[in-house]
Formats: C-alpha cells, structure tokens, sequence
C-alpha cells in the first residue's frame, strides 16, 4: 500500500493519517502483525491486516495535510459534505445527459468536397480503426441528436486526426470548434498540427495558453464572441468566464482525466446542443461506465498504425543504472527522454541526479509553476 514507513493515508472512518508500518502485537496469545495509523496528538490505532481494506494513500493536494483528531465528529461531517456535493454534482451531470438525450439539434451536412480533399491528402492510411471511428463520428454529428462519443485509443494510434476531421467537418458547416487540452505543450502540439494540416484552407486557428501575450489572448477571447475564430485550441483558459463562443458546435476534449468533472461540464452546459467529442488512452470509470451503459457512445481504435510499435512498461524498483541505460538508449536512436516526476518541490534535485546519471545529455526542467519564458524553451546543460 506505501512505498515507505511514514505515509500519509485515509482510514475510512477515522479520517487522515500518518501510516507507521506494520507492527506485531500479542493478543490472547496470538501475535499477529497491525497497521499502525498515527492521527493528531500522536494518537494511535492499530488495524488488523485483513482490515486493510479500511486504508488507502492519501491523494490529495500537494503539501501535509492535517491529521485528523480521534474522538470528535469533524471527519464524519468532512465526509457528509462532501458526499452532498458529490450527489449535487450527480443531479446536476443527469440533468444534464437527461436533456441532451432529449435535445434535438440541427444536423451538420454530409460531406463536402474539400471534406473529402482535405481527408485524401492524410499521408498515411486510415487504420480499420481510425476508420470505424472516423464513420462513427460523422454519423453523430449528421444526426439531429448531440453527439456525445468517446474515442478510445493508444497512444500514437491515430486519435488526433479523427478530432481534425470532425473539426473540418464542422468548420465546413460554419460552427466553430472548442479543443480543450490539460497542458500547454499540448496545446501547442494540436495547435501546429491542425494548422499544419488546414494551412491550404481558409480556416482560423487560434491558441489560448499561457504561451500567449496578454493582448493576443485578449484579441482570441474577442474573435471567439464575435465568430471570426473557427478553431481554437486552450488550456484550462477556454473555460474562463469571459470566452464564449457565437456558433459553437463541437467540442473536443483530450484526456479528460486531467480535468476536474465541474470543468469539463461547464463548456457543455454552455449549449446543450453541441457535439462534444472525448478523447483518451485512458478512460476514468465515470467515463466508460456511462460508455458502456449507453448514456455515452465510444469507439475504440484498436489497430495500431503500420510499424508502430507496442508500448513496453517496466513497473520495478528505482534503478539508477537501468535510467541511465533507457536515456542512452533513447539518445543513440536520437530521439527524446520524458522523466516525470510527481513533485515540483523537488525536482530540481531528482533534475542534478539524472544530469550526474547522463552527463552528456542537455537537460531541460518545466511544470506547472515554471514561468512563461521558461517553458518550451529552456534546454540547458548541468
């Protein structure tokens, strides 16, 4: 359950806790081990091993939570509140399919011959399932209900260019289109390649990211109301109070587990008729669940494009020299290393450790509270 002797942890009924390892105890003559749990006032209980079940790691934000006191209710009412917004967020999410499911919406029109130019100049072959997926969207978005459909695939298995199809497709019909993205680099990434791929089209690509000058996110946010932006591509900026759209009709949302369930619903409240395309390599059990009960569509594309390897995981132990030998690795075939690590307080040392494991690798360091200028540029040795 923990990687090391003092953890912080969350018993179910007692609330946040330090866990202290594993400790024997004697009872009526049985020694048997317990998990030892530390709450507030150095107050301890010791839970039974076959009890683990009560126990999970603390997950919640960055930095020491507060231990939880033994003897009081403050726990048991932590929990009362958040079960009722729990259940106020589930109304309001049904509510909401609820009357997408009833909603009728204007179809968007069959293809159009620069549909059909701009798909043929893809340079690679659709994948049977690029494919499926492909025909699966238009058929949503050419019926009169909203679209609602997830997109399950690998990565590198081709999801973007089924999202720029649909985009085309909607542009085409003179909606606009909403990429919502977790992070700037991505955005960014779908913002060179859309333009990449619609730069023989009269189509506008905008950016909303921190990438952005003031006054360029300033004169976005006004061609989004004023209709003149047919595409734009955003972080968590896009969710703003001040962007709104004046014919919205696709939404496209990447990896949605990065955001927060009140963040995704409310570009979607905005307009209950507008076709919100997901897509992921990872699903959350909300999503698939209502995939598989039918309250959501999916399309899963399954056939990894030609020579496109499979994904190998390692799931081990830390292993200097194992790193050191996968980033050598990966610089003699010239390609690029992503180390992640899950706390910005220390990366800078976990950034000396690996420049001491691979010397003559360039080294660049960014996460979210990285400056502006910083970001997507700084590639310096150590």
């Amino acid at each position: 359950m923990c990687s090391s002797d003092l953890d912080w942890a969350v018993h179910v009924d007692c609330g946040i806790c330090l866990y202290r390892g594993l400790t024997p105890l004697t009872i009526d003559g049985v020694t048997r081990e317990y998990i030892q749990l530390e709450f507030a006032d150095t107050e301890k209980i010791y839970l039974p091993t076959d009890q683990i079940a009560l126990v999970q790691r603390y997950i919640g934000a960055e930095g020491s939570p507060v231990l939880s006191k033994l003897g009081n209710d403050t726990w048991s009412r932590t929990k009362a509140k958040v079960r009722r917004e729990i259940e106020a967020v589930a109304r309001e999410l049904m509510a909401l399919y609820a009357t997408r499911q009833a909603q009728k919406k204007k179809p968007i029109s069959a293809d159009t011959p620069w549909q059909n130019e701009f798909e043929d100049a893809f340079v690679y072959e659709l994948t049977p399932g690029q494919y499926h997926a492909v025909k699966d969207v238009k058929r949503d978005m050419e019926s009169d209900r909203p679209m609602d459909r997830l997109v399950c695939g690998d990565v590198g298995y081709g999801k973007t260019e089924v999202a720029m199809r649909a985009a085309f497709k909607a542009v085409q019909d003179k909606k606009q289109v909403a990429v919502l993205v977790p992070t700037t680099i991505l955005a960014q990434q779908h913002y060179n390649t859309f333009k990449e791929r619609m730069a023989e089209y009269p189509i506008d690509i905008q950016m909303l990211s921190r990438f952005k000058k003031p006054s360029e996110v300033k004169k976005t946010i006004e061609e989004a109301r004023e209709g003149k932006a047919d595409i734009v591509i955003g972080t968590h900026r896009l969710l703003g109070k001040d962007v709104r759209f004046s014919r919205l009709g696709l939404l496209i949302i990447d990896e949605e587990h990065r955001f927060g369930v009140s963040q995704k619903e409310k570009l979607k409240a905005l307009k209950t008729d507008v076709d919100v395309l997901t897509l992921t390599a990872t699903p959350i059990p909300r999503t698939l669940h209502m995939s598989l009960s039918g309250i959501r569509e999916i399309s899963i594309i399954d056939t990894p494009p030609q020579n496109r390897l499979s994904v190998s995981t390692h799931v081990g132990p830390m292993d200097d020299k194992l790193v050191a030998e996968a980033v050598r690795r990966e610089m003699n075939r010239e390609g690029q290393v992503f180390y992640v690590h899950n706390h910005v307080r220390d990366i800078e040392r976990i950034a000396d450790q690996l420049h001491k494991l691979v010397p003559e690798a360039r080294l660049a360091v960014a996460h979210g509270r990285s400056e502006e200028r910083r970001v997507g540029k700084e590639c310096r040795s150590r």
